[in-house]
């Protein structure tokens, strides 16, 4: 099995390896598999032999399906795709997993999908953060995670996002939950607000041309879009988060 690395020495760019098994990595919040009284038995939710949902067989009595023993939590939660829950207003970073991160970001088009090719974020991150590597392991990790928070809150085009304050302040919340998670920096650094910025001169290939987009030329950051399907995207991702991360483990800046 390949793996992406970073070394002083030149690499492929293509990996074929994932993060590894989902089942190392401890399930978020209370998703445990029903016991015998669920649906999956047979029965009604939460009920016994014989009981229907909200009524008692042959009393006409109703009953009250019991409520799940949730933790108080702000707002309401979104299942992710490990089959976690989330909390987008109440963001915790132990629940915070890499595998939702990479498999959400990898099915979402960026430009709001306003471009000639499916693009995903998942990609759009992995280009920053290969970019970016000579910066520092710190300075790559931050930028493959710099769109962390719309695996949760899902990528809003910077015209809309700047009139929604409810969602820049959620975004502020779940990036820090990201940040305390990877042991990040809460601030994002300067050099990955730029690239942030510059790529955009690269991405706009993908798009139809317009008068705006002159205000790029000269100043793009000298990636090349790839195109990759989401499987692939969300691949590439987990192996450079893992060789990031392994990277940071032996100590290396």
């Amino acid at each position: 099995m390949g793996s992406y690395t970073f070394s002083p020495k030149p690499y492929n760019d293509v990996a074929d390896t994932t993060f590894g098994p989902i089942e190392k990595y401890i399930p978020a919040n209370d998703n445990v598999p029903q016991d015998e009284s669920g649906a999956s038995a047979g029965f009604a939710v939460g009920g016994e032999r014989g009981q229907y949902i909200g009524l008692r067989r042959g009393s006409g009595e109703h009953v009250v399906p019991p409520r799940p023993a949730w933790p108080e939590r702000r707002g309401d939660f979104l299942q992710t795709y490990r089959g976690g829950k989330f909390w987008p207003i109440d963001p915790r970073s132990e629940e915070v997993f890499i595998e939702d991160i990479a498999h959400s970001l990898s099915l979402q088009c960026r430009y709001a999908g306003h471009c000639h090719r499916f693009y995903s974020v998942a990609e759009h991150s992995v280009l920053m953060a290969r970019h970016l590597r000579w910066e520092g392991m710190d300075v790559a990790l931050w930028a493959l995670l710099h769109d962390a928070s719309e695996a949760y809150l899902v990528d809003v085009p910077r015209p809309l996002k700047r009139h929604l304050p409810g969602y820049k302040e959620a975004e502020a919340k779940v990036m820090a939950a990201v940040c305390e998670r990877f042991s990040l920096e809460k601030e994002m650094p300067a050099v990955v607000h730029d690239a942030d910025t510059r790529i955009i001169g690269d991405e706009l290939v993908n798009m139809a041309p317009m008068d705006w987009h002159d205000r790029y030329a000269g100043q793009e950051l000298g990636v090349t879009l790839r195109y990759w399907s989401p499987a692939k995207a969300e691949t590439e991702f987990l192996a450079t988060f893992e060789a990031l991360m392994e990277c940071r483990a032996r100590g290396m800046a």
